[in-house]
């Protein structure tokens, strides 16, 4: 569909009409993708349990009617190179355009330690598996890609190329192929459980994306939670920024928890993944339809 026919059918149906029977987000839905995950345990890239992570994930999309299709590739880390998969899950819209929903679902290795990440990644995984089953639902204008990536954390430090690992063999692959042209904006979750929940806008981010998130989560009396003050984040949408993908990062990193044994169960809540969830769907229609009139 080109874009005057998604202007026309949003101008004329209008959003709300549109997407009046799209199902509503599920918090204890999501809460048992997060619970399932930790069950799992740690789950650094490479690993048996990264393995059992990929088939809970794939397992979930099937179940959907949503094919999961692996983009294995392997990083190179200062450890040595590490067999990664990215999984992707495709619902079909009006445009064959795409706008993704992004998140890792990797933890960071410990060594010395037992991290599950509840929140990091978790809880954005457990989101948008949950997210998968709302949009497969819904009237899409454009076609949703769901990324889970592998690789985000870095193995040793965050410095260099030892990070991001999945997204950035994702978009090296979409420019080799030329997909890259049909993707037209990204909304990454990463760490949205924690029970204080505080999202800050990311410097780095698509300021028009931004807005657009930001104007839904105060439409929907999340002032207090998705706040104005502004940090710089580094995550999964830089190499899709760098390659002209609008994108936005939600993403809480005011967390004491953050890369210790207490990121667990303990410390995040499903009240957190439903503020999220029904952030990001009530910002959809506006993002489509800023689409629809050619921003970039």
């Amino acid at each position: 569909m080109n874009r005057l026919a998604l202007l026309t059918l949003v101008g004329v149906l209008g959003a709300s009409a549109v997407h009046a029977q799209t199902p509503a987000f599920d918090s204890s839905k999501a809460w048992e993708h997060l619970r399932q995950q930790l069950n799992i345990g740690p789950r650094p890239s490479g690993s048996p349990a990264n393995v059992k992570t990929r088939d809970y994930i794939k397992a979930q999309l099937t179940a959907l009617g949503i094919k999961p299709v692996e983009q294995p590739f392997e990083g190179a880390t200062p450890l040595g190179r590490v067999k990664m998969v990215n999984i992707i899950g495709t619902i079909p819209g009006k445009s064959a355009d795409r706008i993704i929903l992004a998140s890792h679902f990797d933890t960071k290795l410990f060594k010395n330690s037992r991290f599950v990440g509840a929140s990091d990644g978790a809880s954005s995984t457990a989101a948008l598996l949950e997210l998968a089953r709302v949009l497969k639902g819904r009237r899409n204008l454009y076609t949703m890609e769901l990324q889970f990536l592998d690789g985000e954390e870095a193995v040793i430090e965050w410095a260099g190329n030892d990070h991001t690992y999945g997204s950035r063999y994702y978009v090296a692959s979409a420019q080799r192929d030329g997909s890259i042209g049909s993707l037209k904006a990204l909304v990454l979750l990463d760490m949205i459980g924690d029970k204080e929940l505080d999202i800050r806008r990311d410097a780095n981010s698509t300021p028009w994306l931004t807005d657009i998130v930001w104007a839904a989560a105060q439409r929907l009396g999340h002032r207090g939670v998705f706040l104005n003050d502004l940090t710089a984040i580094e995550d999964d949408h830089l190499p899709f920024l760098r390659a002209n993908v609008p994108s936005v990062d939600i993403i809480d990193l005011n967390y004491p928890a953050w890369h210790t044994a207490q990121d667990d169960l303990d410390h995040v809540s499903a009240k957190s993944l439903q503020i999220v969830g029904d952030v990001v769907m009530a910002a959809l229609p506006d993002i489509e339809q800023r689409l629809a009139a050619g921003a970039r």
